[in-house]
């Protein structure tokens, strides 16, 4: 399983790698913005921060841990917000998506539910993965909702998961999605899709 920078396109949305080029578009939907409360970075209040953030992000690909995406509406071209490939494990076939984050605009749009069909689709039918696991802060229940609704399955809560850099502990809840799944759930998001 060899994970490397691609673009994935659909109908609404395009999946670029991310580049510190993205950090304006980035920067002016996502500084300031409340789900950085769920998320394991700290609050994003500049372009500084974010731009400390990209940078961070980058450093994991150089690793092999990660591959980073900027989201780019079609429609308006605008950067719309970013997700991942995270803790990539080509031996075991299988990774996470997740540190996904959108502009408020762009959040209950179908760039989310196209996002997660391109990635799952290239991990299971390009990469093959054989498990894709998401994650999300148990105190995110609208993240829950949305993980389940398109038919991944809650394996369960592990408890002071992470510390996050407030210093409160986090819950994190953990969902999976295996290859002998990836049929139904494929047909499940391209129904979201259709509406």
């Amino acid at each position: 399983m060899e994970v490397k920078p691609i673009v994935l396109t659909g109908n609404h949305v395009r999946l670029e790698p991310m580049t510190d080029a993205h950090i304006p578009g980035l920067a002016e939907i996502g500084v300031s913005q409340s789900f950085w409360d769920f998320m394991l970075y700290g609050n994003i209040n500049t372009e500084e921060d974010m731009r400390g953030w990209v940078m961070d992000i980058l450093s994991r690909v150089e690793k092999g841990t990660d591959l980073p995406f900027v989201a780019i509406h079609l429609a308006s071209g605008r950067v719309a917000g970013a997700t991942r490939y995270l803790n990539i494990m080509p031996k075991d076939r299988g990774l996470e998506v997740g540190g996904t984050w959108y502009g408020p605009e762009f959040q209950r749009t179908p760039v989310n539910t196209e996002c997660k069909y391109l990635l799952l689709k290239h991990a299971f039918e390009t990469l093959g993965c054989i498990r894709v696991q998401l994650k999300t802060d148990l105190r995110n229940e609208r993240s829950q909702k949305a993980i389940e609704r398109i038919g991944a399955v809650k394996e369960g809560v592990l408890r002071n998961h992470m510390i996050l850099p407030d210093g409160r502990y986090r819950h994190s809840v953990f969902y999976s999605i295996l290859d002998t799944e990836w049929p139904e759930v494929k047909k499940r998001l391209e129904e979201l899709m259709e509406r």
